[in-house]
């Protein structure tokens, strides 16, 4: 465990634990984009994909990133993977039990993870009344049928693992750049600040559109802890394909929705503080399935859903998260890009639920906890349980090594790229017959105030069941 010696950030670099990522002093924040109305985007045109030259017959990635499950609470009743069916409470066996549609958040910060790691033993996931219930949930295959068939015709991957240990924060950066840039955890501002911002018709942001004041803690080589910016101007995998000619989008929550906290380049300066910029690259998400179906999707996507859809729980149906997940694979199976598509389905923490595979430590960062990783492709080898040590960064690997770029840290160099899901000597499979969804009780959407868009009067609780100051819950929020 890191020392936490915090003092403020000196004039100056401080160098990262992670291998290129550096933190310089940030510049002043530029004017905050315009809050009346959501983010700009503009009409996507359709893309040529077959003109860029592939190592592999694969012109389309898309890349999902879903919320807060680990392997064994998805998967660990799947026949042939690893997984489990009870778990270790302490020094007590206990089973998993049948996992609720919904139910109050539960620990899941870095330091949260890091007990519940416990040194390898995966024993400490009890760590609030709640958390002491639902940590040690698990679905059947009657509850997730749709995953369980994609499983059982695609790819699973059972030692895939998240690439910061803890929250979301780090590991969706990761997933744009293969680094967290030194941070644990998610950043912090005012309450005062977040209410003010609620009042507006601005979601909470964990990004350069933050509130004055607002930082992350940063870690140095020594363990410091810096207090930076959380507007970055690092490198990311979207600054390769550009310097290749190589178009791209990032489909997320606009700044007025529930789920913009994971809209990872509302971290990068040079996309955020652009308005021209971030209407090419970063498109809503609600506008992803007319895209598909107009097949307008760019060769490389990232998918973030708005926070009711995520699988977060807290205030979200399972439910509605698993029919959106439903409808975007069948929307990309019957577009004109399924030919030549692979998709990467994965959720992007561990959300407090128990695993029982100990992450392998390779820096002082992650891995974190094991998390499915779907593998859905004309090309994938069907029925296959991948068992090799894999994490966000492998699918920015395969990206690299499928239109030749460079790499961007240590993580994704050292990453291996995933193409052994794929037998690319096959002739493309068609696609599988459209899902059913399930019969969802309530709205997806709910008219506010609720728990994920309260009155920020009279809220005791705000959005994304961290508290007002961005600091870990020291027990789950109340109902609303």
């Amino acid at each position: 465990m890191l020392p936490r010696r915090a003092r403020p950030l000196a004039i100056g670099v401080v160098c990262a634990i992670v291998a290129a990522a550096c933190i310089a002093d940030p510049d002043p924040r530029s004017p905050t984009p315009p809050p009346a109305k959501a983010d700009p985007s503009r009409d996507p045109r359709r893309v040529d994909a077959d003109r860029f030259e592939t190592r592999w017959p694969i012109k389309h990635v898309v890349f999902i990133i879903k919320e807060n499950r680990t392997f064994d609470h998805l998967f660990g009743r799947f026949p042939g993977a690893d997984g489990v069916k009870t778990a270790l409470d302490g020094t007590v066996r206990r089973p998993l039990t049948p996992a609720p549609d919904d139910h109050p958040d539960i620990p899941h910060c870095w330091r949260c993870a890091t007990e519940a790691l416990n040194g390898g033993a995966m024993n400490g996931f009890s760590q609030t009344e709640d958390s002491t219930t639902y940590a040690y949930t698990q679905f059947r295959p009657v509850d997730i049928p749709n995953l369980w068939y994609l499983a059982k015709h695609y790819v699973l991957s059972d030692r895939f693992f998240t690439s910061a240990l803890g929250p979301s924060f780090p590991n969706h950066l990761y997933a744009i750049a293969a680094t967290p840039h030194a941070i644990h955890d998610a950043p912090t501002q005012a309450e005062g600040q977040l209410r003010e911002r609620l009042r507006r018709g601005l979601a909470k942001s964990w990004g350069c559109d933050m509130p004055e004041g607002s930082y992350a803690e940063a870690y140095d080589v020594d363990g410091e802890i810096h207090r930076v910016d959380p507007c970055f101007d690092f490198t990311t995998e979207g600054d390769l394909l550009n310097d290749a000619g190589i178009p791209w989008a990032y489909y997320g929550a606009t700044n007025t929705q529930y789920g913009y906290i994971w809209s990872a380049y509302s971290s990068l300066r040079r996309y955020r503080m652009h308005p021209e910029r971030w209407a090419k690259y970063v498109r809503p998400v609600d506008n992803l399935i007319d895209d598909i179906d107009d097949d307008h999707l760019p060769p490389v996507t990232w998918v973030t859903p708005r926070g009711e859809e995520s699988d977060h729980p807290g205030g979200n149906s399972w439910c509605h998260g698993y029919d959106w997940t439903t409808r975007v694979v069948n929307a990309l199976m019957r577009s004109p890009m399924w030919k030549d598509t692979a998709i990467f389905l994965t959720w992007d923490d561990y959300g407090g639920y128990y695993d029982h595979v100990a992450p392998p430590q390779v820096d002082n960062f992650g891995f974190g906890m094991r998390v499915p990783l779907l593998t859905i492709s004309p090309y994938a080898k069907e029925g296959a349980i991948d068992s090799r040590e894999a994490e966000f960064s492998s699918v920015l690997r395969f990206i690299e090594d499928n239109w030749g770029l460079p790499q961007l840290t240590r993580r994704d160099r050292e990453a291996r790229n995933l193409s052994y899901n794929f037998d690319f000597t096959q002739e493309p499979r068609r696609p599988s017959p459209q899902m059913p969804e399930r019969q969802c009780r309530g709205e997806v959407f709910p008219p506010p105030p609720n728990i994920n868009n309260p009155d920020p009067d009279s809220a005791v609780w705000l959005p994304d069941q961290t508290q007002p100051d961005g600091s870990p819950p020291k027990e789950p929020p109340p109902s609303l």
